[in-house]
C-alpha cells in the first residue's frame, strides 16, 4: 500500500508515530562565526544553541568519523520514545551510538535522505 499524503496533513513520523522534531542539521564547508568546536566528535556546529527554528550548520574536520551522506546533504533530527523500535526495518547508517551522555543516536537513510533519530536517556 502507498502512503500519500494530503496537503493539510502532518507527515507520519509525527502524527502516527510520534517523533517530535528536534532539529534540521546543515552542513556546510566554510567557518561560521561564533560555531562551536566538538573535538572528540570532530564537527563544528553553529545554531544548536540559539536557533528558535531548531536550524543547526555543522561543518566536519577531514577525519570526522560521521557517514558520508550526513557530511554532503541536510538532515531532520527527531527525538523518539525508543530508539530500537524506531530503527526496526529502517535502513541504519552505523550503528546506534552514544555521543555524549544521557543521548542514543541513529542515522537511518529515507529516499537517500539521512533522517537522525534522537533518545534521551535518564541515566541516574
Amino acid at each position: 500500500m502507498t502512503y500519500l499524503r494530503k496537503d493539510h496533513e502532518l507527515p507520519l513520523a509525527t502524527s502516527v508515530w510520534g517523533w517530535k522534531f528536534h532539529h534540521l542539521g546543515i552542513p556546510v564547508n566554510d567557518p561560521i562565526p561564533g560555531e562551536k568546536h566538538y573535538p572528540e566528535l570532530g564537527i563544528f556546529v553553529k545554531g544548536f544553541y540559539d536557533s528558535p527554528y531548531g536550524v543547526e550548520w555543522m561543518r566536519f574536520e577531514p577525519s570526522c568519523k560521521v557517514h558520508d551522506l550526513v557530511k554532503q546533504l541536510p538532515h531532520l533530527a527527531f527525538v523518539v520514545e525508543d530508539i530500537f523500535k524506531a530503527v526496526e526495518g529502517k535502513e541504519l547508517l552505523g550503528e546506534v551510538n552514544s555521543p555524549s551522555k544521557g543521548l542514543k543516536v541513529a542515522m537511518i537513510v529515507h529516499n537517500g535522505t539521512p533522517i537522525e533519530l534522537m533518545e534521551f536517556v535518564n541515566e541516574a
